[in-house]
């Protein structure tokens, strides 16, 4: 299963997904569009580079490195910059601002839990010869971005058949409308749904990496943090915290980085399909806590940086 580090990552002129990590690592250029998305696209206004050095360097990105970051950011067309003297400002471009409103959207309102499943399936037979190695990269990644698995090649399956639609329009893009097929049913009376799962999705290395994200930051639920929040509120700037030393601010982006990865891993299936016990549930119920707590004292400490940058 492919996993990019991100769903804010914009395509090159081919289509292809630009650079992509494996998840755990980290990029200067992906934290600044962590940072684009929570705090400058909501806010609307240009922000000097001071503030974006500054908050990534919170966040252990060296000076040069965020420049750097700037710089092909820009280069991609989702900034542009303007100079006042010596000082630059940046600003999102049309470009950039839809790019970060969907993958807002898709944070946002992903991990809600999924009620009433009626059994169908959506198949899709779709395949790509082996010579357009390329291409069929691209359908891989389009299509697991919108959660189908394949337990066997040329076959996509999910439990959701409102994607239609939308596996329509990625066939489309890609010039294969007249080659693929779609079926919505209910499974038969031959094998195992189960097994079916099993194959199309690893939701071991999903469960594994929502157990990475409880234990790094469910520790933020002792009020000792919460009372470390509040009061980096009432100053309306960044407060230290004693597990990691980073400020709300800094927390927050950690926060917000570490979950949008999992957009793209976990397909959403329907707690029917799902382990007992599913630590992606604890895992969206301690980020929406941890978010909401941290939201308005970060965005204060945001807004003072931005001020004094």
């Amino acid at each position: 299963m492919a996993t990019p580090d991100s769903v804010y990552e914009p395509e090159g002129p081919d289509g292809s997904a630009l650079r992509r990590r494996e998840l755990g690592q980290t990029s200067a250029r992906s934290l600044l569009l962590t940072v684009l998305g929570e705090f400058v696209l909501p806010a609307g206004e240009p922000v000097w580079t001071r503030a974006l050095l500054d908050v990534l360097g919170a966040l252990g990105v060296e000076a040069k490195s965020a420049r750097q970051a700037l710089a092909r950011t820009a280069g991609e067309g989702l900034l542009t910059s303007d100079r006042d003297g010596r000082r630059v400002r940046w600003s999102l471009t049309p470009a950039g601002s839809e790019l970060l409103s969907d993958g807002a959207a898709r944070i946002y309102g992903f991990g809600r839990p999924t009620t009433g499943w009626d059994g169908r399936w959506l198949v899709l037979l779709a395949s790509v010869p082996e010579s357009r190695r390329r291409l069929r990269h691209r359908l891989r990644t389009r299509l697991a971005w919108a959660g189908l698995g394949s337990p066997a090649p040329g076959v996509w399956v999910s439990p959701d058949p409102g994607k239609e639609a939308q596996v329509a329009a990625v066939l489309d893009e890609l010039d294969l409308a007249g080659s693929g097929y779609s079926f919505v049913g209910h499974y038969g009376g031959i094998g195992r749904a189960d097994d079916i799962v099993a194959q199309a999705w690893d939701l071991d290395v999903v469960e594994r990496a929502y157990s990475e994200f409880l234990d790094e930051f469910g520790p933020h639920l002792d009020p000792a943090c919460d009372a470390s929040a509040a009061a980096a509120s009432d100053r309306g700037a960044g407060a230290s915290d004693a597990d990691d030393g980073g400020d709300v601010l800094a927390r927050q982006v950690r926060l917000v980085h570490a979950w949008r990865r999992f957009p793209f891993l976990d397909p959403e299936l329907p707690a029917e399909l799902l382990p007992e016990q599913w630590a992606g549930s604890r895992a969206a119920e301690l980020f929406t806590t941890l978010h909401e707590r941290w939201d308005a004292p970060a965005r204060a400490a945001w807004a003072d940086l931005a001020r004094r940058a």
